[in-house]
């Protein structure tokens, strides 16, 4: 049978409120991506799990910290960097920021993020190199595509992304690690698989002609009702919220695909 969505749980998502619950969530969500992995030959290995702790208190990072988290994915910058200097204290918690970016939200992402996954925008780009370079650090980032067509999503249109790669290395405290996309938020498998078959067809056609420095060896497609399928069409990290920290308060329009705060 084909591998289908689980956007809509007839309970929810069960809240996360002690690390044993941490703990069991981040296992059964490996067990499911090992069991994508089976499916098409992959080594689970391969796959980098990337809980998504937005909208989350304080409690729950550190929850997920005793869990064993070291790194965790936020939406909105400025919410990220409130919960990177209020956990100061963890020193080795890294922290990726996911969701759509403004010009004047870079200085944030350029103190506080390890990783960056939504970059769609030159004037973006600009904008961290220049806040790194104060900061003397640099960024991994990816490229955002939007692969479903709406116009409510962010992220480069395919025809738009080889160009847009040629354009990034001028910006070199940004490292270019890959591509990303939001699926089409459907209970059709196939809608969703397209999106991500899309992504991975256009990374594969795009790594012989991108400049030298650029990597294209990541694929970040695939959240917790539609990760397995993700696997499937190739992701190497996919972004879970729900599904190990529990449904959140919000409407899933709040975050996604609306833009960052």
């Amino acid at each position: 049978m084909p591998t289908q969505p689980l956007h809509n749980l007839p309970d929810g998502w069960p809240q996360a409120e002690t690390v044993d619950n941490l703990c069991q969530n981040l296992a059964a969500v490996r067990a499911r991506i090992a069991t994508a992995c089976e499916r098409v030959g992959r080594d689970p290995s391969t796959i980098r799990l990337l809980p998504v702790s937005k909208t989350k208190p304080e409690v729950s990072v550190r929850l997920a910290y005793a869990a064993g988290c070291r790194m965790l994915g936020e939406n909105k910058a400025q919410e990220g960097y409130l919960k990177w200097e209020s956990t100061s204290d963890l020193s080795d918690l890294q922290w990726s920021v996911i969701g759509h970016l403004q010009t004047n939200k870079a200085k944030l992402v350029a103190r506080f993020a390890n990783e960056f996954q939504a970059l769609d925008s030159l004037r973006v780009a600009e904008s961290l190199d220049r806040r790194l370079q104060k900061e003397g650090r640099g960024l991994d980032v990816f490229v955002q595509v939007n692969t479903s067509g709406e116009e409510s999503k962010y992220g480069l249109h395919p025809d738009e992304v080889l160009s847009f790669l040629r354009a990034v290395p001028v910006y070199s405290a940004l490292r270019v690690r890959g591509l990303m996309t939001l699926a089409l938020f459907s209970a059709e498998a196939e809608n969703v698989r397209d999106c991500f078959a899309m992504l991975r067809d256009l990374r594969d056609r795009l790594r012989s002609d991108v400049p030298v420095g650029v990597m294209l060896d990541e694929l970040s497609m695939g959240m917790s009702g539609d990760f397995e399928i993700a696997i499937e069409e190739g992701s190497t990290v996919v972004r879970v919220g729900q599904a190990i920290f529990g449904a959140r308060g919000t409407p899933p329009n709040y975050y996604w695909p609306g833009p960052s705060q």
